[in-house]
């Protein structure tokens, strides 16, 4: 029988003992205020941009296609401001696990609260859709404290780290259940639940379209047009933003998407990655840029990370 994920005293092998140290530090980060918090997200993400140079070649990559008319500059510039985002995003997280929800409320700033209030009111569950942005893990919780809110996620390799998310996500999310596990979202969406859907990560050919991103042709999953299909559910577009004041979060919902799904896939990816892109031009160093996103090409065309 496998050890139970969610027991950490059967994790104490010296395996593990990064693993251990990596959460002490985040434990030691996350007592501090919130203002100092961030700076320390910050003073992490320059020790990221430092030791993971294959991770600041797939994010130079990405700038490279999608922003061609900044100069070399103005794109070195922001990769280095995205590995601050993506230092801070490391702290909000551990503030996701540790904090109660009365020190977090003040942080969210809801924009188009009514649109997510109307959508669930219907009854027929709400997909409410977003990116994999740096704010992502805090813009989640902070909505689940107006909206009992499903997550989709995926699994960790570290066993120890996935236990620590497994918890966070029972105890403040009303579900949490893998990428894989479309029957658990489909049934979530029928039982009138609003449920977090990121599609917007390269899953090779398999489902996917190649959809415009940046100007891009972009493998995108359709799987958002077939939930909306099999469950009535209304999609309501959702971004979360870190706030450069330092005083929190910017929370942007939309009203729901008309005509969604339209019937034709390659429109409906279009139209969703379209919405990403919007936001994604406003905040560019918030949007995860780590990951190889343009990876799966189109017949002919090279792999850019190469």
């Amino acid at each position: 029988m496998s050890p139970d994920p969610t027991d950490h005293h059967r994790y104490l092998a010296p395996r593990f003992w990064p693993t251990w140290v990596g959460l002490g530090l985040l434990r030691l980060i996350w007592q501090l205020p919130y203002r100092l918090r961030l700076a320390v997200g910050r003073l992490l993400g320059r020790v990221m941009w430092l030791l993971l140079p294959r991770r600041r070649r797939v994010v130079a990559v990405n700038l490279a296609l999608c922003f061609p008319q900044l100069t070399p500059a103005e794109r070195r510039r922001l990769v280095r401001a995205h590995f601050r985002s993506a230092g801070m995003g490391l702290v909000e997280a551990a503030m996701c696990w540790w904090s109660s929800d009365e020190a977090l409320a003040p942080l969210a700033q809801f924009h188009g609260l009514e649109h997510l209030d109307a959508a669930a009111a219907a009854g027929r569950g709400v997909i409410l859709f977003s990116g994999h942005v740096t704010p992502l893990e805090i813009g989640g919780r902070l909505v689940a404290l107006k909206h009992p809110l499903v997550v989709m996620y995926k699994s960790a390799k570290d066993p120890l780290f996935e236990s620590v998310l497994k918890r966070s996500r029972e105890r403040h999310a009303a579900r949490a259940i893998q990428r894989h596990d479309v029957r658990g979202l489909i049934r979530s969406l029928k039982e009138g639940l609003v449920c977090w859907y990121a599609p917007d990560q390269d899953f090779g050919r398999k489902n996917a379209l190649f959809a415009p991103f940046f100007g891009i042709p972009t493998a995108t999953v359709t799987a958002t047009s077939r939930f909306a299909q099999t469950t009535g559910a209304p999609v309501v577009p959702f971004f979360p933003a870190r706030r450069a004041d330092g005083r929190g979060y910017d929370l942007f919902f939309l009203p729901a998407l008309e005509g969604f799904p339209s019937g034709d896939d390659l429109a409906d990816t279009s139209r969703l990655n379209g919405l990403l892109e919007a936001h994604v031009r406003r905040y560019p160093e918030q949007y995860i840029w780590l990951h190889r996103r343009f990876k799966t090409r189109p017949e002919g065309e090279p792999d850019p990370y190469r």
